[in-house]
């Protein structure tokens, strides 16, 4: 192809010009990667949510100083039921009323009731509201924390148990915030003297070696920064850290090694360094940019999920593929034809490349000669594998998965020993009365008595909290409930009085799928016949609530998901090969690798497999709802990848004359070693984000690891030889 060559000609050519341009970028991008987390936002909230409305109604239309809310656990110290409790509860109060950022506490204090006290009558809690207009969450929390932590210490001395911890969903979600970016700075960390150590043992050069880590790094870093410059102006997920660390290293490592091994078979071929430089721009960058792209088209469908989180890794996944695509196809040629000789700077040892391809020749001949029994034999353990997949429950686990070391979930376990756990996954049940209608009204006061009578007389529900129950029950709780603080009627009552808010506490110990079951439940209900008034409305919020529209945001788009990509991906596959059974074996197996992923996830996590290896206490009952789709999107464009590599070279054989059978040997005798130290170099970048604390990471590092080991030890080197080999010159038909 006449441009082709042009092209990686010019690449070589003004290679100076082509590094000028790089190191602009790296000017702009560099400064922006190392502020990327102060542009991204701390929660993700399904778009268009009823969750997300019911925080909005309570923010705009209820001017609720609870709104945005935080948890207090005061451990270790006598419950306020006690006077020295009492006193201890006193001082807390007294300090977060005078904290910047807090509207309003609300505990024992306001409402002498049992529920404050734990079981035992040690520890209590507050329920805080948190002035976020201002500023953002991961700014204000960490002054709260110093605040407590202060007082604590105070606290010390008299009560030497004394714990103060927050919790909550805005106090979990800032610590996920934190965890999640510090995970990903360790896991690379981790991943980079592995994958160094993989190279050295590949090209037995420190140079050569080198050159593909440093071209991971950038690829990270100038995709962070490109991240955080959109994020100036759109809502990014704090997610989308994690996939351009574990993506930017696989594929700026792998797509590297594709050009140094390219333009090293060049080089031994006699070419000078610009040529090799010329030819790897030419063969290598071609087979990148069309596996980029195979890579790329299932991130950009992740865009139709209307969930920050996803949308933001597909956009993440975008940037990171195209600044990889970019740094292999037109820096790192001129950066090899200026090393020439010196790539081989370090050799500590010669690596018998020849050999290595006459065993990789000598195996295809095999797999040629006997492609049914291969098919069997390498086929049947993967589809067992992939069976499990039926099984895998995609779903928000219950009990603790939050990372144990945060904050946030030891104050959970606090809340568990004094037994209000339930507190932290209540339910905001907003009742909208007809536009006619009062809160403060007959009607619309027995509309409340009646809801909350059938949320009590529920077994699931331990406890409802609204404006009756802060009035109490008895005569005249309508001239009470006049008398109320503003704050108090601003908490449970519209600004207009055509609303009220109920807060629903699940029964302690229920599990996540029976706290999802009521949310649902609850949706369904009729609620004109739930009240007793024609025109009412129920809507549901709260943590649970959040969970079921994130579960439900994942699964109304998946097939559409699945369906564009599978679609776009047989497109561009037949456009690049002018073939139909190339692009439908292709996709054949990257769903075969996909499967036997999943398959793995559910043997392990929700089967329990190993969990313990992975540092979990024990199994899990469902797995994240992002995760399946994320992994599927990630692992087709993955696996396109080494199909890519593979059938391009089968291709180019047969275009230079050789036989199907020998265009095999020689498409796997060139590709097969570098198929399996990408691989490597994949699993060992993917397995390093398995040993944090984070289990969705965890989760989606293991499934990436699994996607990969599948694909390049079983599929592309075994199973799709014997396609191949089957398929014959019906492989190019009608290309030809």
């Amino acid at each position: 192809m006449p441009s082709r060559l042009a092209a990686a000609e010019a690449v070589t050519r003004h290679r100076a010009l082509v590094a000028a341009a790089w190191l602009a970028a790296a000017a702009a991008l560099v400064p922006a990667a190392l502020r990327v987390e102060e542009r991204l936002e701390v929660s993700a909230r399904p778009v268009g949510s009823e969750s997300a409305e019911v925080d909005r109604i309570l923010a705009e239309r209820f001017g609720s100083p609870f709104a945005r809310s935080a948890v207090l656990v005061a451990s270790g110290v006598p419950g306020p039921t006690r006077p020295e409790g009492l006193a201890v509860l006193r001082e807390v109060v007294a300090s977060l009323a005078a904290a910047p950022g807090v509207t309003r506490t609300f505990s024992y204090l306001d409402q002498p009731d049992d529920f404050f006290a734990g079981t035992g009558g040690r520890g209590t809690f507050v329920v805080v509201g948190l002035d976020l207009a201002g500023g953002r969450p991961d700014e204000l929390l960490p002054a709260l924390r110093a605040l407590t932590a202060r007082l604590a210490a105070e606290l010390g001395p008299r009560h030497p148990d004394a714990r103060l911890r927050w919790t909550g969903e805005t106090a979990i979600n800032v610590d996920l915030w934190r965890t999640s970016t510090d995970e990903a700075r360790a896991a690379e960390r981790r991943a980079l003297p592995l994958t160094l150590a993989l190279l050295l043992l590949a090209f037995g050069s420190v140079a050569a070696a080198l050159l593909p880590v440093l071209t991971g790094v950038l690829a990270v870093t100038f995709a962070l920064g490109a991240a955080a410059l959109v994020g100036e102006r759109v809502s990014l997920a704090v997610l989308i850290v994690n996939v351009v660390s574990m993506l930017g290293l696989a594929l700026g490592i792998d797509y590297a090694l594709l050009t140094v091994s390219r333009f090293r078979e060049a080089r031994a071929g006699g070419a000078d360094p610009a040529a090799a430089g010329a030819a790897a721009a030419r063969y290598a960058g071609g087979t990148i940019v069309l596996s980029g792209a195979a890579v790329a088209i299932g991130f950009a469908a992740l865009l139709l999920v209307p969930l920050n989180e996803l949308r933001s890794a597909g956009l993440g996944g975008l940037l990171v593929v195209a600044v990889a695509v970019l740094l292999a196809a037109t820096l790192l040629p001129g950066v090899l034809a200026w090393l020439g000789p010196r790539l081989e700077a370090g050799r500590f040892r010669r690596a018998d490349e020849v050999r290595s391809a006459e065993r990789w020749r000598s195996w295809a001949r095999r797999v040629a000669a006997h492609p049914w029994r291969v098919l069997v034999l390498a086929g049947l353990p993967v589809l067992a594998l992939a069976a499990q997949a039926a099984r895998l429950q995609p779903r928000i686990p219950s009990g603790e998965w939050l990372p144990p070391g945060m904050e946030s979930a030891r104050a959970i376990r606090d809340l568990e020993a004094m037994g209000r756990g339930g507190v932290v996954d209540a339910l905001r049940v907003v009742l909208e009365l007809p536009e006619e209608g009062s809160a403060l009204g007959r009607e619309g006061w027995d509309a409340q008595r009646r809801l909350e009578d059938a949320l009590r007389a529920d077994p699931r529900v331990a406890r409802v909290q609204s404006l009756r129950t802060l009035v109490g029950e008895g005569g005249e709780e309508l001239a009470r409930a006049a008398l109320l603080p503003a704050w108090a009627k601003r908490s449970f009552l519209g600004e207009w009085g055509d609303a009220a808010l109920l807060e629903v506490v699940p029964r302690e110990g229920l599990s996540g799928v029976a706290v999802a079951g009521l949310v649902r439940e609850l949706r369904g209900r009729d609620a004109p016949a739930l009240t007793g008034v024609p025109g009412t409305r129920l809507r549901i919020g709260g943590l649970p609530a959040f969970h079921v529209d994130y579960e439900d945001a994942v699964a109304g788009r998946t097939p559409r998901v699945v369906g564009l990509v599978v679609g776009v991906t047989l497109l561009a596959l037949f456009v690049a090969f002018r073939s139909i059974l190339v692009p439908l074996k292709a996709v054949a197996l990257n769903l075969l690798s996909v499967a036997g992923a999943f398959g793995a996830l559910v043997l392990v996590f929700q089967d329990g497999w190993g969990v313990r290896w992975l540092g979990l206490a024990g199994p899990v009952d469902g797995v994240f709802p992002i995760v399946p789709v994320l992994v599927f999107c990630t692992v087709f464009g993955l696996s396109m990848d080494y199909e890519v590599f593979l059938v391009a070279r089968v291709a180019e054989a047969r275009r230079a004359g050789l036989g199907e059978t020998e265009a095999l040997a020689e498409g796997l005798a060139r590709t097969g070693g570098v198929i399996t130290s990408a691989a490597a170099i994949m699993i060992a970048v993917f397995a390093a984000f398995t040993l944090g604390d984070f289990v969705l990471v965890k989760m989606l590092g293991f499934a990436l690891a699994v996607a990969v080991l599948l694909d390049a030890t079983v599929i592309r080197v075994a199973i799709g030889p014997a396609l191949l080999r089957l398929a014959g010159r019906r492989n190019w038909w009608p290309g030809g």
